[in-house]
């Protein structure tokens, strides 16, 4: 997987981010909207905010994605992500037409989210007892393993989280 030592993950696309020095250069914790507020966002056309909460009118994070996979079955989270948080994405990207970055902060990503090196195919290991495997980089992004980029914030520095620059 490419590796992103540029802060583009900031402004645009969408990142899935588990590292929180990365968090905490884009926005304080009162900047943080629920799932909920994004999705009821997303849902309600034309509602997406003026203003961006976050990095000078830049981004939006959110919080919630990964306890939201955790209730679900993976077969429900596997629908529920191509279903419901695809077509979010989506939206946001449209609304501000490629102009804003959409952050998902997850906490214990960096345990979470796997990555087969051979493929770059990116998975997300679903909470024990089942330890199922939802294949992100399928329901997320069609698979264009190409795309998505492991950012670091400094050079040899540890994984901070992945980058997207535009779901299709």
């Amino acid at each position: 997987m490419r590796q992103l030592l540029d802060t583009v993950w900031q402004r645009r696309g969408t990142s899935w981010v588990w590292d929180e020095e990365a968090r905490n250069q884009i926005c304080g914790a009162s900047e943080v909207w629920s799932l909920r507020q994004f999705l009821r966002a997303a849902q309600a056309q034309g509602t997406w905010p003026e203003y961006l909460p976050s990095n000078d009118d830049q981004t939006l994070v959110v919080a919630g994605l990964d306890g939201s996979l955790d209730l679900l079955t993976a077969t429900d989270a596997e629908a529920w992500l191509g279903d419901v948080v695809k077509p979010a994405v989506l939206s946001f990207q449209d609304a501000y037409g490629g102009d804003a970055a959409l952050v998902f902060w997850l906490p214990g990503g960096q345990n979470r989210i796997k990555v087969l090196a051979s493929t770059d195919a990116v998975g997300w290991v679903c909470h024990a007892p089942s330890g199922h495997r939802l294949d992100f980089g399928r329901i997320l992004w069609g698979e264009a393993n190409e795309y998505p980029q492991e950012i670091l914030l400094r050079d040899g520095g540890k994984s901070a989280g992945l980058f997207h620059l535009r779901i299709t």
